[in-house]
C-alpha cells in the first residue's frame, strides 16, 4: 500500500489513517525538493517541504505503532521545480546522497519516491543521476525501498530510468488517474500498456481521491478486472491522505480490504 501525504498544506497527521497490520504500508511524504523557498535550484541539496505536522517524532511514532509501516520521501513533485540538467552530474549525485542521508536519519525514512514531473526538451541526465543516486543510497543501506511515479506525459524519461536501473527500483507508482480513463475497461487498457513498458509485477494501480480519472467503486471494479485478466495486484497507490480525511479514508480501507482478500471495508 502506497499513501502520499503532506503535499497540500493541510495540517494532516498519520494517526487517523487506517493501517492494516498484515500488509506493507508505505507513507510517502510529499515533497523533498532540491530548491530553496524561492524555487532556486540547490544542485541536489534536498529539503523537506511537506506539511510541518508530519514531524520526525510523528514518523517514529507511527512506525512504532505499526511495525509494517515504512516512510518514504517523494522527490520534487509538480509545483516548484522541473528537472534541470546539472552542470556536474556527479556533484549533484554527491549532494543528493549527503542531503537525503541526513533527511533519512532525521525523519526515520526507509526510502525515496521519484516524482519529477517536468523535464527540459533536452533531458540528458535524469536517468543517470537518479539511477546512480538510488543505487548508492541502497548500497550504503541508507534506504531499502525506491519507487518511481511516472504519468502519461512523463513516461519516456522514466522508461529510460527503469530500463537502465530497474533492478534497484521496487515499485512503479504510475499515476493512472492522469490518463482520464473513467471505466474499468479503460483502466485495464491503460494498465496493459504500462505493463509492457515497466515490470508488470512492480506496477501498481493508482487512485486520486476527489480528483481525476476513475471514480469511486469503479476503481475496485477495475482491480477485479485486472486480476481477471491475469495481473497480480501487488499493491495500490492512493493520492492522497490529505483528501481522504473528508470521507473517513474510505478508499484506504477498501483498498486494504481488497489486498487482504477481505470483504469488509
Amino acid at each position: 500500500m502506497m499513501e502520499y501525504i503532506g503535499a497540500t498544506g493541510h495540517p494532516v497527521t498519520f494517526n487517523p489513517v487506517p493501517v492494516e497490520d498484515n500488509i506493507d504500508f508505505h507513507f510517502i511524504l510529499s515533497f523533498a525538493i532540491d530548491a530553496d523557498p524561492s524555487a532556486k535550484p540547490q544542485n541536489g541539496k534536498f529539503s523537506p517541504y511537506w506539511v510541518d505536522t508530519l514531524t520526525p517524532n510523528s514518523v517514529a511514532a507511527i512506525k512504532e505503532r505499526h511495525p509494517n509501516v515504512k516512510a518514504l520521501a517523494s522527490l520534487s513533485g509538480d509545483e516548484v521545480l522541473r528537472w534541470y540538467n546539472p552542470e556536474s552530474p556527479q556533484l549533484w549525485i554527491n549532494n543528493a546522497f549527503t542531503s537525503l542521508t541526513s533527511l533519512a536519519k532525521e525523519y526515520h525514512l526507509d526510502g525515496i519516491d521519484i516524482d519529477y514531473e517536468n523535464f527540459p526538451r533536452n533531458n540528458a541526465s535524469f536517468a543517470y543521476c537518479i539511477g546512480e543516486l538510488i543505487t548508492i543510497l541502497k548500497n550504503q543501506s541508507v534506504i531499502s525501498v525506491a519507487t518511481i511515479a511516472p504519468f502519461h506525459t512523463t513516461v519516456l524519461p522514466y522508461i529510460e530510468l527503469f530500463n537502465k536501473y530497474g533492478d534497484v527500483i521496487d515499485y512503479v507508482n504510475h499515476q493512472f488517474y492522469t490518463n482520464k480513463v473513467t471505466s474499468p475497461k479503460g483502466y485495464l487498457a491503460a494498465f496493459q500498456l504500462r505493463a509492457t513498458q515497466f515490470d508488470k509485477d512492480k506496477l501498481l494501480p493508482s487512485y486520486e481521491v476527489n480528483g481525476r480519472g476513475i471514480k469511486g467503486d469503479a476503481f475496485f471494479d477495475a482491480l477485479n478486472l485486472l486480476e481477471a485478466n491475469g495481473f497480480d495486484v501487488n499493491g495500490v497507490m492512493i493520492f492522497s491522505a490529505d483528501a481522504s480525511s473528508s470521507n473517513n479514508y474510505y478508499d484506504e480501507r477498501k483498498s486494504q480490504a481488497f489486498l487482504t482478500n477481505s470483504t469488509s471495508v
